[in-house]
């Protein structure tokens, strides 16, 4: 070594750790721990600002986690030179032997692998700390699944052993508190066989661990997904691949048995990128431990895990022993003075062990009131042969943190219970697109039509169809399309919060959209049959038609669904209500039912309000079916399109009165409800746009009078009098007439030509005078063509302008 360090060394004095490092037994812990301890040991040696004047040295044997090899050990610790300032034991057994017996010697006692809830007791281990925290610590994290999962039975088997029993007594006392039941609880000190067996039908939550216990479970067929196990999480990932050659089991039974078991286990290494008190990050730690493991396979390497508390533990103790020199230099004391009888040095290791915080590789270091570390707990899950994260518990904010949604497989019933899933069911979102496409093309084809009516209606053959009703109906078969899309959203598009005015939405516009639509073609049949049917003197009254009458009816039916929905709404608002089905047990899971939920906007009264509205509307489609049956036979011009509207009142009537009953009795199948609804909208809405608005565009457009029945209203104005229709159409047929005279005429004068030159072929050939008779005949005949013509012009003509 360097010349400075190595007088550094020889000036230093030296502080002795006693340690017991379990290299065998059932823990192996020792074979990383030691390991990492010396780690930590070189590094705080090597600082200048942690005990400059001292040097830690450690004096380890081999435990095998027997608390009868620890006493012997012990033994040798205490009463051989030199003096220890503190004892570092492992496993919960032998820190417990330790831990009551140092106190005889003012010893402190930090353990970095005890987990037993025992060791908690101050009264009996008072000067005993730990970074391993206590056993205890799961307790809150596996009654927090089991309020999460829904369990309100566990049953439990343990091993005999003062670990196991304390943190069952713990686990007791919190489920209790939690409400939940613990249906047999068994125990037994080296064989379960018989245990495992009383477990049955019952199982929850159990604490062994060698294959001998799981061989037990394999055989008595107490896994799969009917069996939640939880196993402790010390031991490393691939514990039950190391085959144990006294029992006649294969890895593969026990890989099968072990399947989907939970574990929890104390975070032991530090998750975040941060520079502790060793100025190494957790991922340093464990690079640097590696090298110094020589490339030993972690899973089979004891105490790996534990690695980082060792590590902590050795950063604490100095630390610790740092923070006591100023205080003991104040009463005249120096730590090189520690004996065992000096309880005012051990008093103050106490204090500032009690008071430390700070940022180890395996996180926050910090202890309770009973010496025990406090840390999170994290959440495995054996899925597929390893193990897989899907949570961290913090229990001392009851914070529950999860991996993506849940992701955890086959966690089936404890005890004689079986887990109940709740699904919702959710309409086919291809129903739900498909339905939307009709809904979009008919909104499309109802603007398009509503388009057409308003640019046209100037023309006189619209202008007689009443563009302004035409007008409502075309808005009042838009808004029902857009009914369509409320009546497919449910849960699964939307919060709950919001559903509520989904439920509002479907309301309003399908009662607006069937008063506008429906009113103002029951408006026009209305006022057809009300003229048309009556005696013949109060007929003529009437015949004078005030379309403002007609927009009030409209306005009249529309005013009664407003209002009847406003007081619905505001006496008994519509809210979202949850229907339950039969549970239904899927196939490829035992132990799971589903819960079927299905969502359905709903109030107090819902039958009553349903009730008045389908029978208000009911008696309008009936009304409405009769008057057209009476007037199919009458042709009038005021309203010259009331056979198709006719026509198309009967469509809606129809199939308004099957759907209604229909989606009533279907209301709990959610895709057929709402595939019977939506088809009815759209075949309703689509049948009156294509009866009411495509003859009166065909009709422009076959017939030519689009564009001249525009230019001639430009010229003249429009006019709804009859007796100005009538006039123009004698115009055109004089136009007609005047064509063929102009033909006639010009065949007369064609047929005159012929003659004349007949004539005068026969003069040449004849010079003798012809007969007075021939003469006369010829001008007789000519004055018969004249009188002829004339008749035509001033006979004729005046009687086609009449």
């Amino acid at each position: 070594p360097h010349p400075a360090i190595q007088q550094y060394y020889c000036s230093s004095k030296k502080l002795y750790i006693g340690a017991l490092f379990p290299m065998s037994g059932g823990w192996p812990g020792g074979q990383a721990c030691l390991p990492a301890a010396q780690m930590a040991l070189d590094l705080v040696n090597n600082r200048t600002d942690i005990l400059p004047d001292y040097e830690l040295e450690l004096i380890h044997y081999d435990s095998m986690c027997d608390p009868g090899e620890a006493t012997k050990l012990l033994y040798d610790l205490l009463y051989t030179e030199p003096i220890k300032i503190v004892l570092m034991p492992g496993c919960s057994s032998v820190s417990t032997l330790v831990a009551e017996a140092a106190r005889m010697w003012n010893l402190i006692v930090f353990s970095y692998g005890s987990s037993s809830p025992a060791l908690s007791n101050r009264q009996r281990f008072p000067t005993f700390f730990r970074t391993h925290p206590s056993a205890t610590l799961h307790n809150p994290t596996r009654v927090r699944l089991f309020q999460k999962w829904g369990w309100t039975k566990i049953a439990t088997i343990q091993q005999t052993t003062e670990v196991f029993t304390s943190t069952l007594d713990d686990l007791e006392e919190r489920v209790k508190e939690a409400g939940i039941e613990i249906s047999v609880r068994q125990s037994f000190l080296t064989d379960p066989a018989v245990a495992v067996k009383n477990l049955k039908p019952v199982l929850g939550t159990q604490t062994f661990k060698t294959w001998f216990h799981l061989w037990q479970v394999f055989k008595e067929k107490l896994y799969g997904k009917k069996y939640v196990w939880f196993l402790i999480g010390w031991y490393a990932d691939n514990w039950f691949k190391i085959k144990d050659p006294a029992i006649n089991c294969t890895v593969e039974n026990m890989t099968e048995a072990v399947e989907g078991h939970v574990t929890t286990e104390i975070v032991m290494l530090n998750p975040e990128t941060v520079r502790g008190a060793s100025n190494l990050t957790s991922q340093e730690f464990l690079a640097q431990l590696m090298s110094r493991l020589g490339g030993k396979n972690p899973e089979e390497t004891g105490g790996f895990q534990e690695a980082p508390l060792a590590y902590d533990a050795v950063w604490a103790l100095a630390l610790a022993l740092n923070k006591t020199v100023a205080p003991l230099r104040a009463k005249g004391w120096t730590l090189e003075d520690f004996n065992y009888n000096n309880k005012e040095i051990t008093a103050e290791i106490y204090r500032a062990l009690n008071t430390s915080s700070f940022e180890g590789v395996s996180g926050h270091v910090v202890f309770d009131a009973q010496g025990s570390r406090m840390a999170w707990t994290l959440i495995e899950q054996l899925q597929g042969g390893s193990y897989k994260k899907i949570g961290y518990y913090d229990s001392t904010k009851g914070n529950l943190s999860w991996y993506g949604n849940d992701k955890w497989i086959g966690l089936g019933p404890p005890a004689d219970q079986t887990r109940v899933i709740e699904e919702f069911r959710y309409l086919s979102q291809k129903l739900f697109v498909s339905m939307s496409v009709f809904a979009g093309l008919g909104i499309l084809l109802g603007i398009v039509c509503l388009s057409f009516n308003i640019y046209n209606s100037s023309i006189r053959y619209i202008q007689n169809s009443q563009p302004y009703l035409n007008n409502m109906t075309a808005v009042g078969c838009v808004l029902a399309l857009a009914a369509v899309f409320p009546l497919g959203i449910d849960g699964l598009h939307v919060h709950r919060s919001q559903f509520p005015v989904v439920c509002q939405f479907r309301l309003w516009l399908l009662g607006l959209g069937f008063s506008l639509a429906y009113g103002s073609m029951f408006t026009k049949i209305w006022w057809v049959h009300t003229v048309f049917t009556k005696k013949d003197e109060k007929k003529e009254k009437r015949k004078h038609l005030e379309p403002w009458k007609l927009y009030a009816t409209v306005a009249v039916l529309l005013a009664i669904d407003v209002l009847s929905l406003l007081i619905w709404q505001i006496v008994d608002p519509l809210h979202i209500t949850v229907e339950k089905f039969t549970k239904e047990a899927p196939k490829e899971d035992l132990d799971v039912l589903i819960q079927p939920l299905l969502e359905h906007c709903s109030s107090e009264k819902m039958n009553t309000w349903l009730g008045v509205v389908y029978g208000y509307k009911g008696l309008l489609l009936l009304l409405g079916i009769f008057l057209a049956y009476e007037t199919k036979s009458i042709s009038t011009e005021k309203i010259n399109d009331h056979r198709a509207v006719g026509m198309a009142i009967y469509n809606v009537a129809v199939l308004c009165m099957i759907t209604a009953p229909v989606t009533m009795i279907l209301s709990s199948q959610q895709d057929a409800s709402f595939a019977f609804a939506s088809l009815a909208i759209i075949f309703s809405v689509y049948i009156t746009l294509v009866v009411l608005f495509v003859p009166k565009i065909r009709r422009l457009i076959t017939r030519g009078e689009w564009q001249s029945e525009q230019q001639d209203t430009l010229k003249t104005g429009s006019s709804n009098n009859n007796d100005e229709e009538k006039s123009r159409q004698l115009e055109r047929e004089n136009r007609e007439l005047q064509k063929i005279i102009q033909e006639k005429e010009e065949r007369v004068t064609e047929l005159r030509n012929q003659l004349a030159e007949r004539q005068a072929l026969r003069s040449r050939r004849r010079p003798s005078s012809l007969p007075a008779s021939f003469s006369n005949s010829s001008n007789l005949y000519q004055g018969e063509g004249k009188l002829s013509r004339n008749n035509c012009h001033n006979s004729r003509l005046p009687l086609l302008y009449k």
